[in-house]
Parts: structure tokens; sequence; C-alpha cells
């Protein structure tokens, strides 16, 4: 039932990703260009995604999750170094590729290279992100 569940969960996920034009890379970097040729529809996507999960974490402080286990806990409020670089380089990398996990994924499906190139790239990112988060810390706490 959880393989079931999880499957149903990505292919709606990836459905709402290629409807909404988040699998188009000028869809996306239009979003992103606020003083050139700026395309607002995606701000209807991100309030799509936001209210959704918002009334999800009301609801799951009440509820367990249909196949065990527990909701994950919701992210800590506070803003260090960690979450402003990681920020910093997801939107840099959002910005000039025009995909970012999901919709990179997603657009896998339609073959080409750019998919492909971008994939290895972020594996790359997620196993160098380790080490550098280690060097950051060390900085952070001798500054």
């Amino acid at each position: 039932m959880r393989l079931f569940l999880s499957l149903l969960s990505g292919a709606l996920f990836g459905s709402g990703l290629f409807l909404s034009g988040m699998t188009d890379t000028t869809k996306v970097q239009g979003w992103l260009d606020v003083f050139g040729n700026w395309d607002p529809t995606l701000a209807f996507v991100m309030g799509g995604a936001i209210i959704p999960m918002a009334l999800a974490w009301q609801l799951s402080r009440k509820t367990r999750p249909l196949v065990g286990g527990n909701f994950p806990t919701p992210p800590a409020p506070e803003m260090d170094h960690r979450l402003i670089t990681g920020s910093v380089l997801f939107g840099m990398g959002w910005g000039l590729a025009g995909l970012c996990p999901g919709p990179a994924i997603a657009s896998l499906s339609y073959g080409g290279t750019g998919g492909l190139v971008f994939l290895a790239a972020m594996l790359a990112g997620m196993l160098i992100a380790p080490k550098a988060g280690e060097k950051l810390d060390r900085i952070a706490t001798s500054v």
C-alpha cells in the first residue's frame, strides 16, 4: 500500500509540474526575469502549492499518516548560514538552468542531454554538499 501511495503521489506531482509549465525552462526563467520579459503565471503555481501545504501542516498536527510512522516536524524558523547559503545556491541554479530538482527529474522523460547534464550536476552537488557544509560550519564558528 505504501509503495502504491508513493507511486500515486509521485505521478500526481510530476503531472502537476508538467501541466503547470514547471518543466519548461523558458517559462521558469521568464518568471525569474523580473526586469525583462517577466512571466507572472508561475505565481499561481507557487500559490497552488503553498496554500495546500499550509493546510496539510495544520491537519497533520492532529493525525497520523495512513501507512504508519509519523509526519515530519515543521522546520525550525531560525535562519542560519546553511539556510542562506543553500537558498542562494538553489536560486542561482534555478535561475541559470531553469530547473529545480523535481522538474529536472520529470524533464528526463523528454530525452535530450540538458536534463541529464542537470541531473549529473545536481548529484555532484549532493555529494559535495556535506563536506562544504562542514567547512562552512568551521568558518561560521570561528568568526
